[in-house]
C-alpha cells in the first residue's frame, strides 16, 4: 500500500509555495490595515476592519481554489474516486483464491506416505510461526485490511482437524504479534522461544494429544529490502558481504541464547529452530514439516531428521487461500504444485552468491544525491552496480548444465530441482512422435493416472540444444511449453498436443551473429518430471543452421533483432560452459574493480548533468518534421475507439492538441492517466498490485489472491487467465482502468526482497503465466503495466543509480524473455519500467530497451509509465520521452516531470508519440466502453462551486451587515453631536 514520502510532501509543498506566500502577504495586509485604522471614528474604524476581514477570507478562498484546481487537482482526483467491489464479485474471487491456493501448495517430501491424515485426527502443532503465519508481502504486494484473513491453524480446524491449545497459547503467550518487514522499515527478529522453555509437562501433553507433530518455520520479503545474507550484520549494524543494515532491525533479546552463528543468512535456520525442530524430532517419529515463505530456503536439514517424513511448501497464502492446507493435509485435494525455483543445500556455493547486494562506485560521488525519501531521514544514493556474472545460466540451467559438465555433484547441490513436487497418486507420461509444420513443433502426450486416488499432473516440456565447446552458450535443460491435466480419476487418461515455434529454442548469438541463430544438430525434447528428470524423450534434428538476420527476422518479430545492449555489457566476466565451465572461479568471484569505466562515465546522466539543451538535443531526432498544434477539429478522444493506431484520424486529433495538453499527460500519471479537456479526455484510475487491486487514495480494494510465486507453482494457465480476469472484473467496478501488474522480473537470487510477487527463476514459466494473467484482466477491458522492466531483480538500491551490467545474450534470453511473451500475446499492453539503469543508462531512459526492442522489435502498441516518480535524483520526463517513456508515475508537478525543452521539433515529436501512446491505450479500455464514458465535472469540483457560491453569499451578506451597521452606527453619532 501507498506510504508518504518526505521528499514529495516538500514537493508538494514547494509546487504550492506561491499561493502559500500569497496568503501570508494577504493576511499580512488585512492585519496592517486593521492596525492603521485604529484612531479613526468608530463606525468607519468597524467598516473598513469588516472590510478588510472579508477581502482577507476571500483572498485566501481564492488562493485555496487556485490551488486545488492547479497543482493539488490531480490529486483531488484521486481521492475522490468512487467504486466498490459487489459481494457476488467478492465471493467468486474468494473461491479462485483458494483454487490457486489448492494447486499452488507444493508437496516436498512424504515417506511411508504420512499424507494425508484423516480428518478428525488430532495434530501437534510446534513452530512460533505457527501463529503468526506470512500471507502475503509488504509495498505495493501488501493485503487489504479490509478483509478477514484464514490463517494455517483455522484452515486444520476447518479441515477437521484438532490442534494442540496448550502449544497454540505457548507460543501467543511468548509474542503475540509477528515483527514486521515493512516497505521502509524491516525488523527481521525471528520470535522462537529456546527449548528451555518447554516444560516436561507441555512435552508429555503433547505426546498424549498426538503421535503426530507439524512444525512451522516461515520467512518473509517485501518491497524495499532484500533478504539478509548476513544475519550478524543485521544484529550490530556492521558492514558485511557487501550489505548494509541498520542497528536495531534485529531483537537480539528476544530469543534466549544467540539466534545466529558467524556466516548465518536468513534462509537458513536460527539457533533457536534447529534446537525446536531437534526437540520436536526426539519425541515424534512423524513429523510433517511445513515452510511458509516465497524465497527458497535451504531445506538440508529435513535429511539430517528421519523423523520428517512429509514436507510442504506453502508461499503467502493471501486472506483466505491458506484454507487449501487442511484440505491438503486431510487429502481432501490432492496436492499439485511444482516447485518455481532451485533448491539447494548451500546458497554461498550458487553462481550469483559474490554478485548480489550493495556495491558502490568510488568514482561517481559527483553524481551523488540526498534526499530525505520515505523515511524523514536525510540519506545520500550513490550510483552502485551489480554485476549479473552467471550470464544465461540462471537457476536451474546452471544447475543441469553444471551436472552435465562435470562442473558438480548434482544430488549434493540440489535437493529439490526446478518444476518438482509430488502428488498422492502415480501418474505416467507418454510422448508421441514430433512433427514440424510451417515452422511449428508437434507432438502428443498422454498423462495417465496410475495411483488409487483423483489426481492432477503437469507436462514439462524441455529442450536440450546442440553445443559446440567455446561457442553459443546454451544450457542443457530449458523449459519451452507446458500443460496442467484436469483432475484425473484413477486409471483416466487426458492427452495434451504440445506445440511451439521452431524460432523459440533458437540462442542469441551477442558475440558474432548478433542476433538469434538456429544452429544445426540434434535437439532431444523432453517430457520431465522436473529440470533433472526425464521422462521421454524425442530428438529433432535442424539440417542446416538458420541465422535470424537482415531480412530474415523471426515471424514473432517484427523487425530483426539485433544487438541493442552492447553497451550494458560492461568490463565483466562472463560465466561460459567452455571447457566444462573452466572459467567458473574467474567469473563468478566478487567484484574486484568498483571504478566505472572512462567510456561509460562519459555516457552515464542524471538529472545533475542531462537537463541542457546540448543533452536533450543529442537524443532527438534531427531530422524531425514540424508538429502541428492548435489545429481546428470537432473529434473528440472517444470518437477513436476501435479506430486503428495508424490511421489519419489520430493525426487530426494529436493536432488540435497543445503542448501544454501533451504536458498535462507525460507529466501526471500517477496511479491515473489524466484529463485533457480539449478533446474530452476523461481522467482514468490505475491501482496497485500484484495480488490485487488497491486504491491507495480511496481505500477500497480488492481480496487477495496467494502471492505470485503460488500462482506460478500451480502451472495453470487457466487459472492464471483466471485470476486476471477477476482482478479485471473487480478494478472495472472500482472504476479503475489500469492494473500495476503482473510483476514477472526473474529470481536471479534466492534472496530478492519481492520474490514473493515475482514468478520464478525462469523466464517462459513467468511469461506463460504472466501472459495469461495479463489476456485475462484485458478481457474486461482493464490494461496491465507488465513491471519492472527490465533487470530490476533486486531491491537493495533499486532506486539509487543502480547500474545492472550483463551481456546481451542474458538479457534476451533470461529477463526479457517474459516481457516479450506478454507483448506477443496479449492485444494491449501498457508497461511500468524500472528503476535500475540497465549498464550506465536508466532503463526509463534507454531507447535501445523501450524503442527498439519493445516497440520496433515486439510490436508493443501499448504505452510506458516510469516506476515511482521524481525523487531520486536521475528521473526526468525530459529524458524519458525522448527514449521511449510516455507517462511519469507521479500525481503533483516536481522539479522534473514537465516537459522543460520543447522548442525543437525532435523534443515536440516526442511529447506528441508519448502522448498518442496513451491515448490510444485508454480509448480501447474500459474506460471509453459507452456504459463507463462519463464526461462530466469531478465531484470534488462540484463541491467546491457549490462551497464557492455558498461562500461568496455569505460574503455578501457579511459585508451587508457591516455597511448597514456603519451607516446605523454614523446615523447615531450625528444625532448624538446634534
Amino acid at each position: 500500500m501507498l506510504s508518504i514520502n518526505m521528499d514529495d510532501v516538500m514537493n508538494v509543498i514547494t509546487s504550492i509555495k506561491s499561493y502559500l506566500i500569497a496568503i501570508g502577504i494577504i493576511i499580512a495586509v488585512a492585519v496592517v490595515l486593521m492596525i492603521a485604522v485604529m484612531k479613526l471614528n468608530k463606525p468607519l474604524k468597524k467598516l473598513i476592519r469588516g472590510t478588510a476581514l472579508v477581502a482577507m477570507l476571500t483572498g485566501i478562498v481564492v488562493c485555496v481554489n487556485m490551488i486545488c484546481s492547479g497543482p493539488m487537482s490531480t490529486m483531488l482526483d484521486l481521492v475522490s474516486g468512487s467504486g466498490t467491489i459487489s459481494k457476488e464479485t467478492s465471493d467468486e474471487s474468494t473461491v479462485l483464491a483458494q483454487d490457486i491456493a489448492r494447486e499452488g501448495i507444493v508437496l516436498l517430501e512424504n515417506e511411508g506416505n504420512t499424507l494425508p491424515v484423516a480428518s478428525g485426527s488430532k495434530l501437534n502443532v510446534f513452530g512460533w510461526a505457527s501463529t503468526n503465519p506470512i500471507l502475503g508481502g509488504a509495498g505495493s504486494g501488501a493485503l487489504n485490511d479490509a478483509y478477514e484473513t484464514i490463517d494455517l491453524l483455522q484452515s486444520l480446524a476447518d479441515a477437521g482437524i484438532e490442534t494442540n491449545k496448550d502449544l497454540t497459547k505457548f507460543y501467543t503467550d511468548y509474542k503475540a504479534d509477528r515483527p514486521v518487514v515493512g516497505m521502509w522499515n524491516q525488523d527481521w527478529t525471528l520470535p522462537e522461544p529456546n527449548v528451555s522453555l518447554y516444560t516436561d509437562d507441555l512435552m508429555a501433553n503433547a505426546k498424549s494429544f498426538s503421535d503426530t507433530a507439524m512444525i512451522v518455520i516461515s520467512r518473509s520479503g517485501g518491497e524495499g529490502a532484500d533478504l539478509p545474507t548476513n544475519m550478524n550484520a543485521v544484529i550490530d549494524g556492521s558492514y558485511k558481504d557487501g550489505t548494509t543494515y541498520t542497528a536495531g532491525t534485529y531483537d537480539d533479546t528476544l530469543n534466549a541464547g544467540n539466534d545466529w552463528d558467524a556466516g548465518d543468512h536468513y534462509l537458513q535456520l536460527t539457533n533457536r529452530e534447529e534446537e525446536m525442530i531437534d526437540l520436536v524430532c526426539a519425541n515424534f517419529d512423524k513429523v510433517i514439516l511445513v515452510y511458509n515463505g516465497a524465497n527458497a530456503f535451504e531445506l538440508g536439514f529435513i535429511n539430517d531428521h528421519p523423523q520428517i517424513k512429509s514436507a510442504l511448501w506453502v508461499a503467502g497464502m493471501g486472506h483466505v487461500g491458506m484454507e487449501a492446507l487442511g484440505e491438503i493435509v486431510t487429502g481432501e485435494v490432492n496436492p499439485s504444485g511444482k516447485t518455481i525455483d532451485t533448491y539447494v543445500y548451500n546458497m554461498k556455493e550458487t553462481p550469483w552468491w559474490n554478485n548480489f547486494g550493495d556495491f558502490n562506485y568510488t568514482n561517481m560521488d559527483e553524481f551523488a544525491y540526498t534526499s530525505t525519501g520515505f523515511t524523514g531521514v536525510e540519506s545520500t544514493a550513490y550510483v552502485s552496480f551489480i554485476n549479473y556474472v552467471e550470464g544465461i545460466y540462471v537457476g536451474y540451467k546452471f544447475y543441469e548444465t553444471a551436472d552435465a559438465e562435470g562442473l558438480i555433484d548434482y544430488d549434493k547441490m540440489v535437493q529439490y530441482p526446478f518444476g518438482y513436487g509430488l502428488s498422492y497418486t502415480s501418474f505416467e507420461q507418454t510422448m508421441g512422435d514430433i512433427t514440424e509444420a510451417d515452422g511449428q513443433i508437434s507432438f502428443d502426450v498422454t498423462v495417465t493416472n496410475t495411483g488409487s486416488v483423483a489426481g492432477k499432473d503437469v507436462v514439462e516440456v524441455y529442450y536440450n540444444p546442440p553445443y559446440t565447446n567455446g561457442g553459443i552458450e546454451k544450457a542443457t535443460a530449458n523449459l519451452i511449453e507446458f500443460e496442467k491435466t484436469d483432475l484425473l480419476e484413477p486409471g483416466a487418461s487426458q492427452t495434451f498436443n504440445i506445440s511451439f515455434a521452431l524460432e523459440d529454442i533458437a540462442s542469441y548469438d551477442y558475440q558474432n551473429a548478433k542476433g538469434y541463430v538456429l544452429e544445426a544438430g540434434d535437439y532431444v525434447i523432453s517430457i520431465n518430471k522436473d529440470s533433472h528428470t526425464i521422462l521421454d524423450s524425442k530428438t529433432y534434428t535442424v539440417g542446416s543452421e538458420v541465422v535470424y538476420n537482415g531480412s530474415n527476422n523471426r515471424n514473432s518479430d517484427m523487425v530483426t533483432a539485433t544487438n541493442a545492449f552492447d553497451y550494458a555489457e560492461g568490463d565483466v566476466t562472463y560465466l561460459s560452459r567452455k571447457d566444462g565451465f573452466a572459467n567458473y572461479a574467474k567469473a563468478t568471484a566478487a567484484p574486484s574493480n568498483y571504478e566505472m569505466s572512462a567510456a561509460a562515465k562519459a555516457d552515464f546522466y542524471n538529472i545533475s548533468n542531462y537537463l541542457t539543451p546540448e543533452a536533450t538535443a543529442a537524443d532527438e531526432d534531427p531530422n524531425a518534421a514540424a508538429v502541428t498544434t492548435g489545429a481546428a477539429t470537432n473529434l473528440k478522444l472517444a470518437d477513436l475507439r476501435d479506430v486503428a493506431k495508424d490511421d489519419p484520424k489520430w493525426d487530426e486529433l494529436l493536432d488540435s492538441m497543445s503542448l501544454d495538453d501533451m504536458n498535462a499527460l507525460i507529466s501526471l500519471g500517477g496511479y491515473q492517466t489524466n484529463s485533457v479537456d480539449s478533446i474530452g479526455k476523461v481522467r482514468t484510475n490505475d491501482c496497485d498490485g500484484p495480488a490485487s487491486i488497491n486504491n491507495n487514495f480511496t481505500g477500497v480494494g480488492s481480496l487477495g489472491f496467494p502471492v505470485g510465486v503460488t500462482v506460478a507453482a500451480t502451472f495453470n494457465k487457466a487459472l492464471a487467465y483466471e485470476f486476471g480476469q477477476s482482478i479485471g472484473k473487480m478494478a472495472d467496478e472500482m472504476d479503475v482502468s489500469g492494473w500495476y501488474a503482473p510483476a514477472m522480473n526473474i529470481h536471479r537470487t534466492a534472496f530478492a526482497g519481492r520474490n514473493f510477487e515475482y514468478y520464478s527463476e525462469d523466464g517462459v514459466l513467468s511469461g506463460i503465466i504472466a501472459s495469461n494473467a495479463c489476456q485475462g484482466s484485458w478481457s474486461q477491458g482493464v490494461y496491465a503495466y507488465m513491471k519492472h522492466f527490465a533487470l530490476n531483480d533486486q531491491e537493495e538500491n533499486r532506486c539509487d543509480m543502480l547500474c545492472t551490467w550483463a551481456n546481451e545474450q542474458a538479457i534476451r534470453e533470461i529477463y526479457l524473455r517474459p516481457f516479450e511473451m506478454c507483448v506477443k500475446r496479449t492485444p494491449i499492453l501498457a508497461v511500468m519500467s524500472s528503476f535500475n539503469y540497465i549498464g550506465n543508462r536508466w532503463a526509463g531512459g534507454s531507447a535501445s530497451l523501450l524503442k527498439t526492442v519493445l516497440r520496433d522489435e515486439w510490436g508493443f502498441n501499448g504505452f510506458v509509465l516510469t516506476d515511482y516518480f521524481g525523487v531520486y535524483g536521475y528521473m526526468s520526463s525530459d529524458q524519458a520521452i525522448r527514449n521511449g517513456t510516455d507517462c511519469m508515475l507521479v500525481n503533483y508537478p516536481t522539479a522534473t516531470n514537465n516537459v522543460q525543452f520543447r522548442d525543437t521539433n525532435g523534443a515536440q515529436q516526442a511529447m506528441r508519440d508519448a502522448t498518442k501512446n496513451i491515448l490510444y491505450t485508454v480509448v480501447q479500455s474500459r474506460a471509453y466502453a459507452p456504459e463507463n464514458l462519463t464526461m462530466g465535472m469531478a465531484s470534488w469540483k462540484k463541491l467546491m462551486i457549490v462551497l464557492d457560491v455558498i461562500f461568496g453569499a455569505l460574503m455578501v451578506c457579511l459585508m451587508a451587515i457591516f455597511i448597514k451597521n456603519y451607516k446605523k452606527n454614523k446615523a447615531a453619532d450625528t444625532s448624538a453631536q446634534a
